[in-house]
């Protein structure tokens, strides 16, 4: 109940930036509720309507080409969104900007959606949408997530070229740019693993600091300096962001003349099961 409580906030946090700042936007950005809003010129449904019978699709599709890696969350959340946007339909009928620029609705829309968004990829989940293309297409063409979830939002944002003008096209293009910076300097950043080697005097204490307060593991190497031929003890952890600001407080405190070296763990970036 708590899990779901949490991804039923995410979703209403993400259906709100849709419903009040994407929709009078007009923008396409990088999402099936922007394809949906483009769909609408054409197809005599609401955007709650089209975003479920998209959403729908795309997990049937989803089910028959990857299987058991579409788990419970991508379904609920996947038919949340557009039972949110309908509510806000019947409540908020005729919706308008409540900024009065198209560019800030665009501005607005990038930095609430973010919120959801880090929810729901803290609780190892995902939106939908776009995120079953992406994973299709890492299956079947062999391309790195990243790179399909970018592909596939900027066919989202070029299809704005279907219906409006030049300037909305490019709000939807620097739109969907300007999203991506943002989910991975919020949210991928926040959890990149961090390889921290240490050589200092203290290494008992430093040990016993990973085990018994940082609850991490580390392993421990005889290291020899290649000037003098000096061995030393070097004791190497792989932590997260919090982790490491605990850990290099220690050690300011602790032994200020350490030898520290850090590395980002890169591949072991943060990915949402589906």
């Amino acid at each position: 109940m708590r899990e779901a409580l949490i991804l039923t906030v995410a979703m209403t946090i993400i259906a709100t930036s849709v419903y009040f700042f994407l929709v009078p936007s007009h923008a396409s950005i990088s999402s099936i509720s922007g394809l949906g809003i483009v769909l609408s010129n054409f197809v005599p449904l609401p955007l709650s309507a089209i975003t479920m019978i998209l959403n729908v699709v795309l997990l049937v599709i989803g089910f028959f080409t990857c299987g058991k890696e579409f788990g419970v969350k991508t379904v609920y959340t996947s038919i949340l969104l557009p039972v949110l946007l309908g509510l806000f339909e019947k409540l908020f009928p005729g919706s308008e900007s409540l900024t009065g620029s198209q560019e800030l609705d665009v501005i607005c829309y990038i930095l609430v959606v973010s919120v959801g968004l880090s929810i729901l990829f803290n609780r190892n989940a995902s939106s939908g949408g776009l995120d079953i293309v992406a994973k299709i297409m890492n299956k079947y063409l062999h391309m790195d997530l990243g790179k399909a979830m970018s592909l596939s939002g900027m066919c989202v944002s070029l299809s704005a070229a279907l219906v409006y003008d030049k300037k909305t096209v490019v709000l939807s293009i620097l739109g969907t740019y300007l999203n991506g910076i943002v989910l991975d300097h919020f949210i991928f950043d926040h959890n990149i693993k961090r390889r921290v080697c240490i050589i200092t005097k203290k290494e008992e204490e430093l040990r016993n600091f990973i085990i018994n307060d940082l609850h991490s593991g580390a392993t421990v190497y005889e290291a020899i300096g290649a000037y003098n031929m000096e061995k030393h003890r070097e004791i190497i952890t792989i932590v997260d962001k919090s982790e490491y600001q605990r850990l290099m407080n220690y050690m300011n405190n602790e032994d200020p003349k350490a030898f520290v070296t850090v590395y980002h763990v890169s591949d072991m970036r943060y990915q949402p099961k589906r």
